[in-house]
């Protein structure tokens, strides 16, 4: 008689359920300070709270699928109607659904590294091949490569992905480089999780126009401050749309993220001020920890900033757990281009944001 391990498709076999330390560590010690996972740390405006309180009480009946948020975002991002808009579990759940509408076992993504890591948790769950094409690392600056991942292009590429601005390295592509790839016809993945903090107007939404095979993804857990209600949405062709989400799972999104998260769009002041904070620590942190000798910044467009320490003689690891000691987390980065000086802030409080940099420097220091 057969085991149950053997009736598991193949390609999961090994694979682990995926777990953030970070994020754990952060929860079973609520004193830390969380400058690890790109969260925002401000609390959800009152106006989201009066939402989440009103449709709490609702939480008896089951979710629609969304019309009258799908409306306003379509609005909001100059698409014809709520039929160009599928909403997700955050945007894990969307690159879940697009990758199983477009990935079979041994089928191709090119994903442009370093970057986030759900391309490829979703992408090995489904068997398909990962291809991963790294950034240009020259001058203190990492570069995107629209030419080598073109040149990565082959008859079993099925998708690619890049996200704008990239995570973890905080830089743009340029608009004629996305149509350069847009052009190949292959279902193209436009991620802008962190748009919000440079301002949509060039957005790459403009694209979905010209190319059906364009998708642009956002999500409400960055600079709406929602990571917790898990709210993300996909932008694109309402037929491919309606293909997709085929893909959905029934109530995939309930009632209380789907209303809170219509009051945090329409919260314009809100998301203003957010925004502004965030931009105002950026510029603080860079220049402050840009003076420490031998210290590499990336510039940030987002709410993170990428450090190199290289230059400084101490290793990013080091660097994460000296703060760490201070009660701080920061996000470790494995090491990459001949360099184990890399690490990762999240934008904190104006207060942890302080803590943080004489941390850093002190360490530098020694």
């Amino acid at each position: 008689m057969k085991k149950i391990e053997d009736y598991f498709v193949p390609w999961i076999k090994g694979i682990e359920m995926y777990i953030s330390p970070h994020i754990e560590m952060a929860w079973e010690d609520r004193n830390l300070h969380r400058m690890m996972s790109n969260e925002n740390p401000h609390q959800p405006s009152e106006k989201v709270l009066a939402a989440i309180n009103k449709y709490g009480k609702m939480a008896n009946r089951y979710s629609d699928t969304g019309s009258v948020v799908r409306t306003k975002i379509a609005e909001l991002n100059g698409l014809a109607g709520p039929e160009n808009v599928m909403l997700g579990n955050g945007t894990s759940e969307v690159y879940d659904m697009m990758w199983r509408s477009f990935l079979a076992p041994g089928d191709e993504l090119i994903q442009h590294t370093p970057c986030f890591g759900i391309y490829k948790l979703r992408c090995n769950i489904l068997g398909g091949k990962l291809v991963s094409v790294p950034m240009i690392y020259e001058e203190g600056q990492l570069l995107f490569d629209p030419d080598a991942i073109i040149k990565a292009v082959t008859p079993k590429t099925k998708l690619i992905v890049i996200a704008n601005p990239n995570n973890p390295t905080g830089n743009f592509m340029a608009e004629k480089d996305f149509r350069r790839i847009a052009d190949l016809g292959i279902p193209f993945v436009v991620d802008e999780a962190y748009k919000e903090y440079s301002g949509l107007e060039d957005s790459m939404v403009k694209l979905i126009k010209d190319y059906k095979n364009v998708l642009v993804t956002r999500t409400l857990s960055k600079a709406y401050g929602l990571a917790g209600l898990r709210f993300g949405y996909m932008l694109g062709n309402k037929e491919v749309v309606s293909q997709i989400s085929a893909t959905l799972i029934p109530w995939n999104v309930g009632t209380i993220p789907m209303w809170a998260a219509l009051a945090a769009l329409e919260d314009t002041e809100g998301l203003a001020m957010r925004v502004k904070f965030n931009n105002d620590q950026v510029a603080y942190i860079e220049k402050e920890l840009g003076a420490v000798p031998g210290m590499t910044v990336f510039h940030a467009r987002g709410n993170y900033i990428l450090f190199d320490a290289k230059g400084t003689g101490k290793k990013g690891d080091d660097i994460v757990a000296y703060v760490q000691e201070k009660g701080i987390i920061l996000r470790p980065q494995n090491p990459m281009y001949d360099s184990d000086g890399f690490f990762r802030v999240t934008i904190g409080t104006a207060e942890e944001n302080r803590m943080t940099v004489e941390s850093i420097k002190e360490y530098c220091a020694k």
